[in-house]
C-alpha cells in the first residue's frame, strides 16, 4: 500500500513540474526567416519627373529668335502722373549726407559728430589705430580743450592681490563760460585721460562772467570736507588762485578772479567745489528778473 503510495506522488509531482514550467523554445521561438536589420531605400525624388512628350513647346514654334522685338508697354490710365526721376530734384549737401549716414551708422571715421552725439560712447564704431598692440581713439575736436589736473595710482586689494590701476582728473573748457571737470579710471594713463575727459564732457555748466571776464558777485561753495571761496577782481588782476581751483577758472575763461582753497587740499574735491560755487552764482538780469523790478534799480 505505501509503494502504491510513493509512486503515485512520483507521477503525479512529475506532471505537475512539466506542466508548470513552459520551455525555452516558448520563450525564445525560432524564426522562420533570417531577420535582417539593413533596410533599403529607393532613389527619392521631391519633383515629378517629366517626359519630353508632356512638354508643350508650340509656343515657340512662331518665335524668330534672331528677330529684333519691340517694346509696347501698355498705356497708363487717365490722371497718371509718372513719379519723378531719381535725378532730378535739388542735390543733397555734404552735411545732409553725413547727417544720413550717422543716422543710420553712426558718427564717421573722421571722428566728427554731425548729429552732436558723443564720439567714444560708440567704441565699435570709432576709426581706431594700433600702434605696438595699443589701441588709439582720435580725439574728439568740439573746441574743447583738456587739461590733466592729476594723475594717481590706485589699487584694488583682491584674493589674488593687489590690483593697480591709474585714475585721471581732467578739466574740459572752451574759455568762453563752459567747463566740466571730469574722473575716470583704466589701467593705463591714457585710457584713464581719455574716460575722465569723456566724463567731464557729460558735466558742462556754464559760468555766468561780466563784460570784464569776472564774476558777477561772491560766492562759496563746498564739496566733501574741501571749501573754496571765489570772487570777483578788477580788470588787469588775472587769476589769483591755485591748484584745482584756477585750472577751472582758466578753463572757462575767466580771467580776472581770485579764488582760496579751505579745508581740504584734495584735487578732485576742490575742482568739484569750484564748479558748486560757480552754480550758485546770477547774473543781474536773473536777479532783476526773479525780484521784478528794472535791473538800474539793483544799485539803489
Amino acid at each position: 500500500m505505501a509503494a502504491t503510495t510513493t509512486a503515485i506522488a512520483l507521477t503525479l509531482s512529475s506532471f505537475t513540474l512539466r506542466s508548470t514550467i513552459p520551455s525555452k523554445s516558448f520563450f525564445f521561438p525560432k524564426p522562420s526567416k533570417p531577420i535582417s536589420l539593413r533596410r533599403t531605400f529607393g532613389p527619392l525624388s521631391l519633383t515629378p519627373q517629366a517626359k519630353s512628350s508632356d512638354i508643350d513647346t508650340s509656343f515657340f514654334d512662331d518665335v524668330n529668335p534672331e528677330e529684333d522685338i519691340v517694346f509696347d508697354p501698355p498705356t497708363p490710365p487717365e490722371g497718371f502722373t509718372p513719379p519723378p526721376s531719381f535725378d532730378e530734384g535739388p542735390e543733397e549737401t555734404e552735411d545732409e549726407i553725413a547727417a544720413a549716414y550717422e543716422e543710420l551708422y553712426g558718427p564717421a571715421y573722421s571722428g566728427v559728430s554731425v548729429l552732436g552725439n558723443d564720439v567714444y560712447v560708440m567704441d565699435s564704431k570709432v576709426k581706431k589705430s594700433s600702434a605696438f598692440g595699443k589701441v588709439k581713439k582720435e580725439k574728439v575736436r568740439d573746441g574743447f580743450e583738456e587739461r590733466v589736473v592729476q594723475v594717481r595710482r590706485v589699487t584694488k586689494v583682491v584674493k589674488g592681490g593687489k590690483q593697480l590701476h591709474f585714475r585721471a582728473i581732467v578739466v574740459v573748457g572752451d574759455k568762453q563760460g563752459q567747463v566740466g571737470v571730469g574722473v575716470g579710471k583704466a589701467k593705463e594713463v591714457i585710457g584713464a585721460v581719455q574716460k575722465s575727459a569723456v566724463n567731464a564732457r557729460r558735466n558742462i555748466i556754464t559760468i555766468p562772467m561780466t563784460k570784464y571776464l569776472t564774476f558777477p558777485h561772491r560766492s562759496e561753495g563746498d564739496y566733501g570736507a574741501a571749501k573754496v571761496m571765489l570772487r570777483p577782481a578788477a580788470p588787469g588782476t588775472g587769476v589769483i588762485a591755485g591748484g584745482a581751483v584756477r585750472i577751472v577758472l582758466e578753463m572757462a575763461g575767466v580771467e580776472n578772479a581770485l579764488g582760496k582753497q579751505l579745508g581740504s587740499k584734495n584735487a578732485l574735491n576742490n575742482a568739484r567745489a569750484t564748479v558748486v560755487a560757480v552754480q550758485k552764482m546770477k547774473q543781474f538780469r536773473e536777479v532783476a528778473q526773479e525780484r521784478g523790478i528794472p535791473m538800474e534799480e539793483l544799485w539803489k
